[in-house]
C-alpha cells in the first residue's frame, strides 16, 4: 500500500488564464476565498505535503503557506511545466496534481488512485468519468511516481506537451469516478459563477 506520507501534492496555478481574460485563474474568487486556496485545504488532508505551481503573483501563492515554485520552462509550457516543477521539488515517493479550478475533486482521490496504482504496479493513475456515455480520462489530476522526472525532462526538453502521449509511455492505471461534476473546471468567469452555492 502506497502510504499518504509518501505522496506530496501540487496544485497547478501556473497557466496564463487565457479563456478568462488572462487573469491568475487560482486567485480568482470563489465564496470569499482564492479558488487555488479551496483546492490546497481539500487536498492537504490527502497527502503528507504540498507545494503550489505558480508562474505569476507568486507572493499571493506564499500566502497560503506552502512552498511556490514556477515553472522551469519558458512561455507558458502548459500543465506538464508543473508536472516538472513538482517533481524537480518532491521529496517522496510520489507527485499527485490537481489544478487550481477545480475545487470540488473528490476528497478520497488521491487514496482511490493510490490503492489503484499499487494494485496495478503502475506509475501513473489517472481519473476517468464518464461524459455523454463516454470515457474521459481527467489527466490533470496525475498520480506519477517521482522517479519519472528523467523520463519527463526528456519528453519535455523534445518539446512534448500533451500529458497523454507522455503518460503512455509508462505503466498508466485508468481509475473510474462516478461523480463527474466534481471534476468540473472553471474556464470562464461564467463557469466561476457555477461553482458558486
Amino acid at each position: 500500500m502506497i502510504d499518504t506520507e509518501d505522496i506530496t501534492g501540487l496544485i497547478l496555478a501556473g497557466g496564463r488564464g487565457s479563456r478568462m481574460g488572462g487573469v491568475d485563474k487560482g486567485l480568482q474568487n470563489l465564496n470569499g476565498m482564492p479558488m487555488a486556496l479551496h483546492a490546497l485545504l481539500r487536498l492537504q488532508p490527502q497527502v503528507g505535503a504540498t507545494l503550489i505551481n505558480a508562474n505569476r503573483n507568486l507572493a499571493a501563492y506564499e500566502s497560503f503557506g506552502v512552498p511556490v515554485w514556477p515553472d522551469g520552462l519558458p512561455d507558458f509550457p502548459g500543465p506538464l511545466g508543473g508536472f516538472l516543477a513538482g517533481l524537480e521539488h518532491c521529496e517522496t515517493g510520489w507527485l499527485i496534481t490537481v489544478p487550481c479550478d477545480t475545487p470540488n475533486f473528490p476528497a478520497d482521490l488521491v487514496r482511490r488512485l493510490a490503492d489503484a496504482a499499487d494494485a496495478a504496479g503502475a506509475d501513473i493513475a489517472m481519473p476517468v468519468t464518464e461524459e455523454d456515455g463516454r470515457p474521459q480520462v481527467q489527466p490533470v489530476f496525475c498520480l506519477m511516481r517521482s522517479s519519472l522526472l528523467e523520463s519527463l525532462v526528456r519528453y519535455t526538453s523534445e518539446g512534448g506537451r500533451k500529458i497523454d502521449r507522455w503518460a503512455d509511455q509508462h505503466r498508466r492505471v485508468d481509475v473510474p469516478f462516478d461523480d463527474a461534476a466534481a471534476f468540473f473546471n472553471a474556464n470562464t468567469l461564467e463557469d466561476l459563477r457555477r461553482l458558486e452555492p
